[in-house]
C-alpha cells in the first residue's frame, strides 16, 4: 500500500515538475517577445492591423486658352458606417433621425434603413456601405446627417475619397488633352497633355492616412489627425481655342462620315506663335463610329504625297538650279525613269509648262524631272537642303509619341536610282502631318519656322508658375525671293490649280493638295486601291493668321479620293468659319462702334430665344450658327443637324410645333 502511494506521489511530482518547466518556458518566451524581440513583433502586429494608405492627389485641371475647362479631377466619395463604434446611448438617440435623412435622400421608407442599421449593429458590421460615388455637395450633406455628424469616433462615420478624370467637352480633342488608359496588367498610362506634363505639373503630391484592419479583409480609416493631406497638381493652360477646336472637329467628322474613311486628322496653328489652336484626330471603330482613337497628327508618319512637292521645288529654287519660269517637258502624262513609269493624274499630260505651273497643277513628272536632272549626280546636295530645314528629325513637341520622319540616303535599303525622283513628289520618305504643317507655317510666317506649341502657362489658382513662349527652330528657311515665289504659287494653286474648286471670292487662302497611294505594295492593291488625301496651307493668303493641315486616310474611292475633293473642303470649311465667325482685324480705331443692323439682329435673336423654350421657332432666314445655338439651348433635349453653312433656307420641323425629347431637327443652310 505504501509502495502504491509512493508511485502516485512520484507521478504527481513529475507532472508538477513538467508544469514548472513549462511555466518557466512561457515566462522566458514572454520575456523574449517583450524585451528581446519586442520591436520585431510589435512591427509585425502593427503591419497586420494598421497600414499607411496613400491618398492620391488631385491632378491639376487642363484649360483652353480662354479659360474653358478641358479636363478636371472630380472627387468622389464612398460613405460607410462603423456600427460598433457609436455608444448605445448615441445609437438609440439618433438611429431614427438618421434613417429619416437616408429616406429623404434615397426615397425609400425610413423603417427600411432602421432595419438595415439595426442588423449592421447586431452583426457588428464595422464597414457598412451607406452610399457610393457621391459628389462633393452630397458628401457634405451626408456629413450633416444625425449620428454621422458626430464624426468617426462617436458617430461611426467612415469616408473614402477617390478621384475621377472628366472631360467637360466630351470627346473633342480628348486624345490631345489626355485620358486614362489601362494596359493588360492594369497599369495606367496617360497620352496627350495629361501624360506629357503629368509628372512635372499635373500630378501633385500624394498624401497618406492610417487605416486599421477590422476583420474580413476590411480596413477603416483611423482618426483624422493621422492624415497628411495631398497637395493638388498645378493647372495647365493650353493653346487650344474651343471655338476653333469645335469647328475643326465637326468639319473633319462630317467629311470622314461622308467618305467612309478609315481615319483622319486636322490641325490649326497660329502662324506667328506656333500655338496649336485646334487638333482633331478621329478614327473609326468596328461599328463605323468615329472617336479620338490615336493622335494621328503627332504620331503617324507616312508618305506625304504631293504636299511634299513644295519642299522639293523650294530646294531647287534656293539652289538656283531652276527658276519659276524654267520650262519643263512633262510629256503626255507618262515618263519613264530608270525602268519605271511615272504618271500624271491629268489624262494626256500637260506638255511643256513652267516650274511654277508644275506645282500649281501638281505634276509628278515635272517635279521628278527637275529633281532628277539637277541632283541625280549629287543627291547629297538635295538631301542636305532638306536636312538644313530639319525635315529629317522630329520637331521635339511636348506631346509624347511624336512620329519619326524618314528621309533615305545613299547606302540605305530604301535607296535606289528611283529614290530621288520618287521623293520629288512625296514618296519614298515619310513625315507626320504636324511636321508638314510646321514647314507650311514657316512659309506663311515669312520664313521663320517655329515649334508647334500646346501649352501657354502653368498656374496654381490664379498665380502663374511658368509661362511658355514661342520657340524658333529656324530663323529663315530660305531667301525672301524664294519665299515670295512659293507664296505666289500656293495662292495660284487655289485660284487656278488643283485647288481651284476651293476658291472663294469672299475670303482668300493658299495651299497645296496632296493625293498619295498607300499600301500600294500589297497584292490586293489593284482590286482595292487605297489613298491618303491631304491639304496643307494657310489663310488669309496675303497676311496669314492661321496655318492648317487636313489628312484623311483611305476614303471610299467610289466617292472620290483626291486631296481637292476629300481634304480640301474640310480646310475650306475651317478657314471660312474661322474667317467669318472670328473676323481678322488688323487695327481697331475705336471701341465705341455701334452697328444698328447687328444690334437689331441680336435683339431679334434674344427675343426669339426667350419666347421659344419648347416650341419650334422659325429659324429660316437666320444665320446658321445663330439658329444652331438657339435650338441647342432650348429646354427640350433635341438633336440638331446642320447641313451647309450661311443662312438657313429650310427647317425640317415647322415653327409652332411642340418639340419632343430626343427629336432630331435638320436645318439646311445656303
Amino acid at each position: 500500500m505504501e509502495t502504491k502511494e509512493n508511485n502516485i506521489l512520484n507521478r504527481l511530482y513529475f507532472v508538477a515538475g513538467c508544469m514548472f518547466v513549462f511555466a518557466i518556458a512561457v515566462v522566458f518566451k514572454l520575456f523574449s517577445i517583450q524585451f528581446i524581440h519586442g520591436d520585431k513583433y510589435r512591427d509585425l502586429a502593427e503591419k497586420r492591423t494598421v497600414k499607411n494608405v496613400v491618398i492620391p492627389a488631385n491632378r491639376g485641371n487642363v484649360y483652353a486658352a480662354d479659360g474653358s475647362l478641358l479636363a478636371t479631377s472630380v472627387p468622389k466619395y464612398d460613405i460607410r458606417f462603423d456600427a460598433v463604434t457609436p455608444s448605445n446611448k448615441n445609437f438609440k438617440a439618433h438611429i431614427a433621425s438618421l434613417s429619416d435623412s437616408l429616406s429623404t435622400y434615397f426615397g425609400k421608407p425610413s423603417n427600411h434603413y432602421q432595419n438595415l442599421l439595426g442588423k449592421a449593429r447586431a452583426n457588428k458590421n464595422r464597414y457598412f456601405l451607406l452610399a457610393r460615388n457621391l459628389s462633393y455637395s452630397d458628401y457634405i450633406r451626408f456629413r450633416s446627417f444625425p449620428l454621422l455628424n458626430l464624426g468617426a469616433f462617436k458617430g461611426g462615420l467612415i469616408v473614402e475619397q477617390t478621384t475621377k478624370r472628366e472631360h467637360p467637352m466630351g470627346g473633342i480633342a480628348q486624345r490631345t488633352i489626355g485620358y486614362e488608359r489601362f494596359d493588360e496588367d492594369g497599369n495606367v498610362t496617360r497620352p496627350g497633355i495629361d501624360g506629357a506634363f503629368g509628372i512635372k505639373y499635373l500630378r501633385g503630391e500624394d498624401g497618406h492616412r492610417l487605416k486599421q484592419k477590422i476583420g474580413k479583409g476590411q480596413w477603416k480609416p483611423v482618426a483624422d489627425f493621422n492624415q497628411v493631406e495631398p497637395k493638388d497638381g498645378y493647372d495647365v493652360v493650353t493653346t487650344i481655342d474651343v471655338n476653333i477646336q469645335d469647328i475643326a472637329h465637326h468639319s473633319l467628322l462630317e467629311q470622314l462620315e461622308h467618305y467612309k474613311a478609315e481615319h483622319g486628322c486636322a490641325v490649326v496653328m497660329d502662324v506667328k506663335t506656333g500655338e496649336v489652336k485646334a487638333i482633331s484626330n478621329l478614327g473609326r471603330n468596328s461599328e463605323g463610329k468615329y472617336y479620338e482613337r490615336l493622335n494621328y497628327a503627332v504620331g503617324e508618319s507616312h508618305e506625304p504625297g504631293s504636299t511634299f512637292k513644295v519642299m522639293a521645288l523650294m530646294a531647287a529654287l534656293e539652289d538656283k538650279v531652276i527658276d519659276t519660269s524654267s520650262v519643263i517637258d512633262t510629256k503626255k502624262g507618262v515618263k519613264r525613269f530608270y525602268g519605271r513609269n511615272i504618271f500624271d493624274s491629268h489624262k494626256g499630260g500637260y506638255g511643256r509648262i513652267s516650274a511654277a505651273r508644275i506645282l500649281e497643277v501638281s505634276s509628278n513628272i515635272g517635279m521628278a524631272t527637275i529633281i532628277d536632272e539637277h541632283y541625280s549626280g549629287k543627291p547629297e546636295k538635295f538631301l542636305d537642303r532638306l536636312k538644313g530645314w530639319g525635315l529629317h528629325k522630329p520637331l521635339g513637341v511636348s506631346i509624347i509619341g511624336e512620329g519619326k520622319p524618314e528621309i533615305p540616303e545613299p547606302g540605305d535599303k530604301k535607296w535606289s536610282r528611283n529614290a530621288l525622283p520618287s521623293m520629288a513628289y512625296g514618296y519614298n520618305l515619310s513625315q507626320t502631318p504636324l511636321q508638314t504643317l510646321a514647314f507650311y507655317n514657316a512659309i506663311a510666317n515669312n520664313g521663320e519656322m517655329v515649334k508647334p506649341r500646346f501649352l501657354r502657362e502653368i498656374k496654381e489658382f490664379d498665380q502663374e508658375i511658368e509661362s511658355f513662349e514661342k520657340e524658333v527652330l529656324n530663323k529663315k528657311i530660305c531667301s525672301s525671293k524664294t519665299l515670295n515665289e512659293i507664296r505666289a504659287i500656293l495662292k495660284n494653286t487655289v485660284i487656278r490649280g488643283t485647288g481651284e474648286r476651293l476658291y472663294s471670292k469672299n475670303f482668300s487662302m493658299s495651299g497645296k493638295t496632296g493625293t498619295a497611294q498607300t499600301e500600294y505594295w500589297m497584292k490586293d492593291w489593284e482590286e482595292n486601291k487605297r489613298y491618303i488625301s491631304s491639304f496643307a496651307g494657310y489663310f488669309p493668303a496675303d497676311n496669314p493668321k492661321y496655318s492648317c493641315i487636313v489628312v484623311i486616310h483611305k476614303p471610299s474611292t467610289e466617292k472620290g479620293y483626291y486631296g481637292a475633293d476629300v481634304s480640301g473642303p474640310v480646310f475650306k470649311t475651317i478657314a471660312q468659319k474661322i474667317y467669318t465667325d472670328t473676323p481678322i482685324v488688323e487695327e481697331i480705331n475705336s471701341l465705341e462702334v455701334k452697328n444698328v443692323v447687328a444690334e437689331n439682329d441680336f435683339e431679334k435673336f434674344y427675343k426669339t430665344a426667350q419666347t421659344y423654350k419648347t416650341i419650334m421657332p422659325k429659324v429660316e432666314g437666320m444665320p446658321a450658327m445663330d439658329a444652331l445655338a438657339l435650338l441647342e439651348n432650348m429646354q427640350v433635349d433635341v438633336k440638331v443637324r446642320l447641313v451647309g453653312s450661311g443662312t438657313v433656307k429650310k427647317q425640317s420641323i415647322k415653327n409652332g410645333i411642340k418639340l419632343k425629347k430626343g427629336q432630331t431637327i435638320i436645318i439646311e443652310a445656303s
